[in-house]
Protein backbone atom coordinates (compact mmCIF):
# COMPACT_ATOMS: atom_id res chain seq x y z
CA UNK A 1 0.00 0.00 0.00
CA UNK A 2 1.39 3.67 -0.96
CA UNK A 3 0.51 6.03 1.33
CA UNK A 4 0.81 10.01 0.58
CA UNK A 5 1.67 12.10 3.45
CA UNK A 6 2.38 16.39 3.64
CA UNK A 7 5.91 15.30 2.27
CA UNK A 8 3.92 14.34 -1.33
CA UNK A 9 2.35 17.52 -1.13
CA UNK A 10 5.08 19.37 -0.98
CA UNK A 11 7.00 17.93 -3.14
CA UNK A 12 3.85 18.93 -5.95
CA UNK A 13 5.04 22.20 -4.94
CA UNK A 14 1.32 22.39 -3.58
CA UNK A 15 0.78 24.89 -0.18
CA UNK A 16 -0.93 23.47 2.92
CA UNK A 17 -3.78 26.26 2.75
CA UNK A 18 -4.92 25.11 -0.47
CA UNK A 19 -4.39 21.48 0.06
CA UNK A 20 -6.40 21.77 3.59
CA UNK A 21 -9.35 23.67 1.52
CA UNK A 22 -9.32 20.66 -1.49
CA UNK A 23 -9.18 18.19 1.42
CA UNK A 24 -12.37 19.31 3.03
CA UNK A 25 -13.95 19.65 -0.93
CA UNK A 26 -13.39 15.86 -1.19
CA UNK A 27 -14.50 15.09 2.28
CA UNK A 28 -11.12 13.83 3.89
CA UNK A 29 -10.40 13.94 6.99
CA UNK A 30 -7.01 16.26 6.91
CA UNK A 31 -5.93 15.70 10.98
CA UNK A 32 -6.26 12.65 9.75
CA UNK A 33 -4.07 12.91 7.03
CA UNK A 34 -1.67 15.22 8.82
CA UNK A 35 -1.31 12.11 11.56
CA UNK A 36 -1.66 8.98 9.20
CA UNK A 37 -1.08 9.92 5.89
CA UNK A 38 -4.31 8.75 3.13
CA UNK A 39 -4.01 5.51 1.14
CA UNK A 40 -2.90 6.57 -2.69
CA UNK A 41 -6.40 5.03 -4.19
CA UNK A 42 -8.39 7.65 -2.66
CA UNK A 43 -6.13 10.37 -4.14
CA UNK A 44 -6.63 8.70 -7.47
CA UNK A 45 -10.82 8.35 -7.32
CA UNK A 46 -11.12 12.17 -7.18
CA UNK A 47 -9.71 11.91 -10.78
CA UNK A 48 -8.92 15.22 -9.86
CA UNK A 49 -5.62 16.63 -11.02
CA UNK A 50 -4.29 17.62 -7.65
CA UNK A 51 -5.03 13.89 -6.53
CA UNK A 52 -3.36 12.44 -9.39
CA UNK A 53 0.03 14.48 -9.70
CA UNK A 54 0.44 14.04 -5.58
CA UNK A 55 -0.48 10.59 -6.36
CA UNK A 56 1.80 9.81 -9.19
CA UNK A 57 4.73 11.36 -7.10
CA UNK A 58 4.00 9.05 -4.10
CA UNK A 59 3.57 6.41 -6.39
CA UNK A 60 7.11 7.05 -7.90
CA UNK A 61 8.59 7.28 -4.94
CA UNK A 62 7.52 4.03 -3.90
CA UNK A 63 8.96 2.74 -6.70
CA UNK A 64 12.20 3.41 -6.32
CA UNK A 65 12.60 2.72 -2.72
Amino acid sequence: MVTITMKHIRQANFCSKGTKAWFAKQGFSWQDFLLNGIDVEKFEATGDALGLRVAKIARDEDGRL
